[in-house]
């Protein structure tokens, strides 16, 4: 793919913000209190009522794996609305954390409360280019955006080395990367793309965009990164997926009051569906830990 500095392989700003754009206010009735969108760390025997904990967990599982502590430096891509830079900087003793993110609502939230030690950029990665490199780099539920259905698995592959390029340019020599992102599990892609479920979510809740395979992460970061280590992790998107559905339904008359009937529905099928499909493993959820290779 030679022209992915003007092209656009994955998600577009539109589609991403056909997404996250629908309201801070619409997510913050049936999230948790740190506004973290993706797949919590849960241990045995807790309840729906620890996803916050749970997620907490999460956030700081991917900052010990890229070994960002007391780091100068760290990027987050696809930073949501920031648990993660907040945490560094907070907590984890992080001097500059850097967010990208392709949602205005998501940036705008960050941006109001005017931490020092935090800055966000509405940007794709593939565009951006830092000022100076980063110790880590942590990336949670972006890589899903990075490409399109249409792209055939080299194509995809192409992009990802991109990627992979990209964060060892902007890594310090020996530096560490950790990344989140649903896969394509028992099933081929072609083969759940025909199902219902799939088509539903490529149309009305993330167009553009396609999950990789683990097969085409580790062909794209060969040579670039040393793979630490992969873990697959669905069921506990199950138990965030139950979480969050539990808590959206609870909110029904909130949400259609501020979105309206038809918002709540699609939403409830996605969440539902997104369920099921963790629950067959026709979806992983892989944390995966990367080293530069120098």
């Amino acid at each position: 793919m030679t022209t992915l500095n003007t092209a656009t392989p994955g998600a577009s700003h539109q589609a991403i913000q056909h997404h996250y754009d629908v309201g801070n206010d619409f997510y913050q009735l049936w999230l948790d209190s740190t506004m973290t969108y993706s797949c919590a760390i849960w241990e045995e025997g807790e309840t729906e009522s620890a996803l916050e904990l749970a997620q907490i967990r999460k956030v700081d599982f991917h900052i010990n794996q890229a070994k960002a502590k007391n780091a100068k430096r760290v990027l987050d891509i696809g930073c949501g609305w920031g648990t993660v830079l907040q945490r560094l900087v907070e907590v984890h003793g992080v001097e500059q954390a850097v967010g990208l993110t392709l949602s205005e609502a998501q940036k705008d939230w960050i941006a109001a409360k005017k931490h020092p030690q935090i800055e966000v950029n509405l940007e794709s990665w593939l565009n951006y280019s830092p000022t100076e490199p980063f110790d880590a780099i942590i990336s949670i539920g972006a890589f899903e955006h990075f490409v399109k259905p249409e792209l055939s698995s080299n194509e995809k592959i192409d992009v990802y080395r991109t990627f992979f390029n990209r964060c060892h340019e902007w890594l310090k020599p020996g530096g560490s990367m950790s990344i989140q992102t649903i896969a394509y599990g028992k099933r081929k892609p072609e083969e759940v793309q025909k199902s219902l479920g799939a088509q539903f979510a490529n149309q009305e809740i993330f167009p553009e965009s396609d999950s990789p395979r683990l097969t085409e992460i580790t062909a794209a970061a060969e040579g670039i990164f040393e793979v630490i280590s992969i873990r697959n992790d669905r069921m506990d998107y199950v138990r965030t997926l139950q979480a969050w559905l539990t808590n959206f339904r609870s909110k029904r008359t909130e949400i259609i009051n501020l979105v309206g009937k038809t918002v709540f529905e699609r939403y409830e099928r996605y969440l539902y569906l997104a369920l099921l499909g963790f629950l067959t493993g026709d979806l992983l959820l892989l944390r995966l830990t990367f080293r530069r290779i120098d």
